[in-house]
Order: C-alpha cells, then sequence, then structure tokens
C-alpha cells in the first residue's frame, strides 16, 4: 500500500469521515432494502447514495465490503424493531420470541434472506454474511432468555430458537406454507414453554 492511499484511508477514519460513512451507508442500505441485491453494484450505490464510486471507495474497501456493511445496517435494524417487539410483549419465553416473527418477515426482511441465499450459493466469497448473522442474533436471543438459567443452558436454547426462525424464513420465502410455520412454532411455544418449567 503506497504512502498516499495510507494516509487516504486514514483520512477516511477521522470523526468528521466516519460520520460521512454512516451517512452513505444508511442511504445504501435503504436502497438494498428497497431493492434487493440482484445487480448490485457501486454505481447503483453511489446513485443511491447521491455520490460517486469513488467517494464510496474512500470509505469503503470495494463493493464487496459495502454490500456487506449495508446487509449488517439492515439486519441491527430488524433486530432492534424485533426486540422492541418482545420488550413490548414480554410474558414468557414463548410470547415474546412468537412476538418477534412478524418482524423477521416484514419491511426489508427478503434483502436479508436473499443475503443467506448468497452466503449458501458462494460461501467461500459472501460466507460473512452467514456467520455475521448468527454474531448478530444470537446476544439477543441470549438476552431474552431467563437471567437465571446457567450460561451453557440459555447459549443451547438460543441456538435452537436461531436455527429454528432460520428454518421458518426459508420455509416462508420459499413456499409460503403458513400453515406449517404455524404448526412449527406451536412445536417451538411448547418446547419453549417445558423449558421454562424445568
Amino acid at each position: 500500500m503506497t504512502e498516499e492511499r495510507t494516509g487516504y484511508r486514514r483520512s477516511a477514519k477521522s470523526p468528521r469521515g466516519e460520520a460521512r460513512r454512516r451517512e452513505l451507508l444508511d442511504k445504501v442500505a435503504d436502497d438494498l432494502g428497497t431493492n434487493g441485491l440482484v445487480d448490485f453494484s457501486l454505481r447503483r450505490a453511489a446513485r443511491a447514495a447521491g455520490t460517486t464510486h469513488k467517494v464510496l471507495l474512500y470509505h469503503f474497501e470495494g463493493a464487496e465490503d459495502l454490500l456487506t456493511q449495508a446487509v449488517l445496517q439492515l439486519r441491527e435494524r430488524r433486530i432492534t424493531r424485533a426486540v422492541s417487539a418482545a420488550a413490548e410483549q414480554g410474558g414468557s419465553l414463548a410470547d415474546r420470541v412468537r412476538s418477534m416473527w412478524p418482524t423477521l418477515i416484514g419491511e426489508e426482511s427478503w434483502v436479508l434472506d436473499q443475503a443467506i441465499g448468497l452466503a449458501m450459493y458462494d460461501a467461500a466469497r459472501y460466507a460473512d454474511l452467514a456467520r455475521s448473522a448468527s454474531r448478530q442474533y444470537l446476544p439477543t436471543l441470549l438476552a431474552l432468555c431467563p437471567e437465571s438459567w446457567a450460561s451453557e443452558r440459555r447459549t443451547e436454547v438460543a441456538e435452537l430458537i436461531l436455527g429454528t426462525l432460520r428454518g421458518f424464513l426459508i420455509e416462508w420465502r420459499t413456499s409460503g406454507d403458513a400453515a406449517g410455520i404455524e404448526a412449527g412454532f406451536a412445536a417451538l411455544t411448547r418446547a419453549l414453554e417445558r423449558e421454562e418449567r424445568a
């Protein structure tokens, strides 16, 4: 890396540069939420952000970095809404998990489901899109579990919930089988209720 390039990156990390980066990322994430991942490019992202692709390259390592960061941003928005829904619901763990479902299938969720598909289609290139999902969701699911539970038990239940909800999302996107998902939720609810009583 040349000295000029190093300086170029260093200035992007200044408080002003970070603020500009967040602003650009918000606009690109909004575009992804509306238009999805198909045909994503630096040029499209630049149009959405009202800038040039060179400005985006000043703040991001490239198209894949920008795409990953925008997906993380969309996922964080969904997690925030899901946590809010669970907090409003209150009640049992099963009730709170069920209350998150409308958020998981609402608004920008189809883009995040596309990201999972992309990670499965080209794991070598986009594996971090899937790995980062677990890192983002697990703390929220762990926090839903009773504090009195041992750490290992909370982790096991959080992983169960995460895996089950992912399965429901794939089913929702591929078949739209609402009755089948409802049956699955009934089984998950019973399992979580038994776990809480144990």
